[in-house]
């Protein structure tokens, strides 16, 4: 008797008004999904009636084509904000909704219209799946870094625990969804990768490009096929983790004061540098070419405080927070 193939997850692109690029992140897509299609169906949800999206979608008879049609104003909760991120949360709440409710997936991967993926995309999702069953703290998946770009990576088999939501091709269970929905989020964290699993090549969109060439033009798509059915998750796994993060961020070599830069060239090993405060986190971070932007009180891809990334790889850079030590049950080293 041959079994139904329970779906993974179901794989959604958000689509608005750029059929060239979705038909590029679609081509990325199938390349990959076509092996494991059963796995993961593909559909496109496309907000708003612009006709070529709605023909390209069409076009494939591979994937699902939805349309979320919405024209109801938009009531911005601050002066200036940009209405454009509103329309972008109603779209997803639809089209989440719709999957989880109406087509009764369990979990789904959300994608771009401006997006490649990496050979192992769907391995690393399938894995992550996994874990996701075991330990109910991580919140979504995510197949993003923030610093990721070529001179921060180096190992494509290392994953994070990162307490700043990554965004960019993610995947999320429906009961998490169901909890979301009611504002409420319980302290959770999510899992990253050192080295992208999706690559953002959409330099026309609702982030003006202003990051583009900065930030996103030089990330590192991972092209090594790992294989992660072999590998051992466990040490993401939230006890398991807070210890042996604690046991490395102890091991690595403080240096402090200006010319954190080439103090840490100069320095054999990994090596974590202190940050008194948001102001100076953004100096350190400066200085290095990282990221320097918090939201909501945190740092991006930051874990209890930490930032980490490689400089020069594979030597390992830490940038600590104040309360970095306290949080991760380090005595004061």
């Amino acid at each position: 008797m041959d079994k139904v193939q329970t779906p993974v997850a179901a794989v959604v692109i958000m689509a608005c008004n750029r059929a060239d690029y979705l038909e590029r992140t679609i081509k990325s897509i199938l390349k990959y999904q076509s092996a494991v299609a059963s796995k993961y169906p593909l559909f496109v949800s496309q907000d708003g009636s612009d006709p070529q999206v709605r023909k390209k979608a069409l076009s494939y008879d591979q994937l699902t084509h939805m349309q979320h049609l919405d024209s109801k104003p938009v009531q911005t909760e601050r002066p200036g904000e940009l209405i454009a991120y509103y329309k972008i949360a109603r779209h997803y709440k639809w089209a989440l909704d719709k999957l989880f409710h109406e087509y009764k997936f369990g979990r789904v991967i959300i994608l771009e219209d401006d997006m490649e993926i990496a050979p192992d995309f769907f391995d690393y999702f399938e894995a992550a799946a996994a874990l996701m069953e075991k330990d109910k703290t991580i919140m979504a998946v995510s197949s993003w870094n923030d610093n990721g770009q070529r001179q921060f990576v180096h190992d494509p088999e290392i994953l994070y625990r990162s307490d700043f939501f990554p965004g960019l091709g993610w995947m999320l269970t429906k009961s998490t969804w169901n909890e979301l929905s009611q504002k409420n989020h319980k302290g959770r964290q999510f899992i990253r990768p050192e080295v992208c699993r999706t690559y953002n090549f959409g330099e026309h969109g609702s982030s003006l490009g202003q990051f583009f060439r900065q930030y996103l033009e030089p990330i590192k798509l991972n092209d090594v096929q790992v294989d992660w059915k072999s590998k051992d998750l466990s040490y993401l796994m939230e006890d398991e983790y807070v210890k042996s993060f604690a046991e490395i961020l102890k091991n690595a070599k403080p240096i402090n004061g200006a010319d954190a830069v080439l103090k840490a060239s100069n320095v054999q090993g990994d090596v974590r540098v202190h940050y008194k405060d948001q102001p100076d986190f953004e100096r350190i971070a400066r200085q290095f070419g990282v990221f320097q932007e918090w939201k909501d009180g945190v740092p991006r891809t930051a874990y209890k405080g930490v930032v980490v990334f490689r400089y020069p790889p594979p030597r390992r850079v830490f940038l600590v927070g104040p309360k970095s030590f306290e949080l991760l049950g380090i005595k004061s080293v």
